[in-house]
C-alpha cells in the first residue's frame, strides 16, 4: 500500500512538472505574431486608444482633428468600402445591375471569417450580396462580387489599387478583396486614417450606398432563416449616424470609418487600430460629437446665375445698346446740322465781302 501511494505521489509530481514546462510554451504562443492555419505571420499593429485618427468636414474638406493620421495600419474589413465604391460606380454607369444574378463557386464557398455562408452553386442578386458584404461584412459575399466583376480576386484587387491611386490614397496598398489576414506568401492590406477618410469622402458622393451602410439588420435567407446584423453599433447610439464600416482581426485591432449628418452638415471620422472595440466606438463617437459642436460656419454661397437673372441682364444689355444707338444717331445729326450752318455762314460772309468790294 505504501509503495502504491508513493507511486501515485511521484506520478503527480511528474505531471505537475510537465504542466509547469508547458504553460510558458502556451503563453509564448499567445504572444507570438498571428499565424493561424494557412496564414502568413503578421506583427501586431494596434494601440491604446488607437493607432491613428482623423475627422473631416465633408462640405469643405477641412480637417477638424487628426492624430497620427498618417501612421500605417491594417484596415481589415474596411477594405470592403473600396469594393463598394467600385461596385456602385459600375452600377451607376450601367455595366452592373442590382438584379444581376451571381452564382457562388467552390472558391467563394471556402472563404473564412465573417460570412453569409454561401454554398457552391447558390445564386443571389448583386443587391443581396451588397447587403451581405456591408451589413454582415461577409467575406464570401465580397469575393463573389469581385469574381463576377473582374473574373478573379486578383483582377479586382488591381481595380482597387488603381482607384486608390486616383483618389490620392498614397499610403494604401490593397492585397485582398475582403480584408482577412494574409495567406502564406501574401501581404496584408495597408492604409492610414487619412487615406480612409479620402475614400469615405468619395464614397458618400453616391447616396445609394447609404441603403447598405445604414441598415442595422436584414434577412439574407428564408430557409433556413438567416438574419444579418450590423457590426457598426454607432448606428444605434450616435445621432445622425448612417454609416460606414467596421474592421477587425486580432493583430489589426479594431477600426471604424463612421459618418453622421446633422442640420445638413456631414462629418467623417476614422479610428484605425484600437486595442479595444468599446474604446474604438467611444473615441469615434467622441470625435464626431466634438466635430459637430465646433463646426466652422460655411462660407457664403457664390451668386447663381438663373434664367431670370440672365434674361434681365440681356434686357439691360439690349436697352443700353438701343440707347447707345439712338445717342450715336443724334450726335451725327447734330454734327451734320452744325456743318450746314457753318457752310451757310461762310457763304454769307463771302457775299458780303463781294458787295463791300464793289
Amino acid at each position: 500500500m505504501i509503495t502504491r501511494k508513493y507511486s501515485f505521489f511521484h506520478l503527480g509530481v511528474v505531471i505537475c512538472l510537465i504542466g509547469t514546462l508547458l504553460v510558458p510554451a502556451e503563453a509564448a504562443k499567445k504572444k507570438a505574431p498571428s499565424s493561424s492555419r494557412g496564414r502568413a505571420p503578421v506583427q501586431t499593429n494596434s494601440r491604446d486608444p488607437y493607432l491613428g485618427a482623423i475627422v473631416v468636414d465633408v462640405a469643405t474638406g477641412k480637417i477638424l482633428f487628426e492624430d497620427n493620421a498618417d501612421t500605417a495600419g491594417y484596415p481589415a474589413s474596411m477594405v470592403k468600402l473600396m469594393d463598394l465604391l467600385i461596385l456602385i460606380e459600375k452600377i451607376e454607369k450601367g455595366s452592373l445591375k442590382l438584379d444581376d444574378k451571381i452564382t457562388a463557386n467552390a472558391e467563394v464557398s471556402k472563404v473564412g471569417g465573417s460570412q453569409v455562408y454561401l454554398k457552391e452553386h447558390e445564386i443571389f442578386s448583386v443587391d443581396d450580396l451588397l447587403y451581405g458584404m456591408i451589413v454582415q461584412s461577409g467575406n464570401d459575399a465580397a469575393t463573389a462580387l469581385a469574381i463576377h466583376v473582374a473574373g478573379s480576386k486578383e483582377g479586382f484587387v488591381q481595380l482597387m489599387n488603381a482607384r486608390a491611386t486616383e483618389l490620392g490614397m498614397k499610403s494604401t496598398k490593397f492585397s485582398s478583396v475582403h480584408g482577412l489576414p494574409p495567406a502564406q506568401g501574401q501581404q496584408p492590406d495597408v492604409t492610414t486614417a487619412r487615406d480612409m477618410a479620402l475614400l469615405c469622402r468619395e464614397l458618400i458622393k453616391h447616396p445609394d450606398i447609404f441603403r447598405y451602410t445604414s441598415a442595422r439588420e436584414r434577412i439574407f435567407r428564408q430557409d433556413p432563416l438567416f438574419v444579418m446584423r450590423t457590426h457598426n453599433h454607432l448606428l444605434e447610439t450616435l445621432p445622425g449616424c448612417d454609416g460606414l464600416k467596421t474592421g477587425y482581426y486580432t493583430v489589426a485591432g479594431f477600426s471604424i470609418s463612421v459618418t453622421a449628418i446633422r442640420n445638413d452638415r456631414r462629418v467623417i471620422a476614422v479610428v484605425l487600430g484600437s486595442n479595444d472595440r468599446k474604446v474604438r466606438d467611444a473615441k469615434a463617437q467622441e470625435l464626431i460629437t466634438s466635430a459637430f459642436m465646433n463646426l466652422p460656419p460655411l462660407p457664403p454661397p457664390k451668386p447663381v446665375v438663373t434664367n431670370i437673372v440672365q434674361a434681365v441682364t440681356n434686357a439691360q444689355v439690349n436697352t443700353t445698346s438701343e440707347k447707345t444707338g439712338r445717342n450715336k444717331k443724334t450726335r451725327i445729326a447734330v454734327y451734320i446740322g452744325l456743318s450746314l450752318v457753318g457752310i451757310a455762314v461762310v457763304i454769307r460772309l463771302f457775299r458780303l465781302a463781294v458787295i463791300t468790294r464793289h
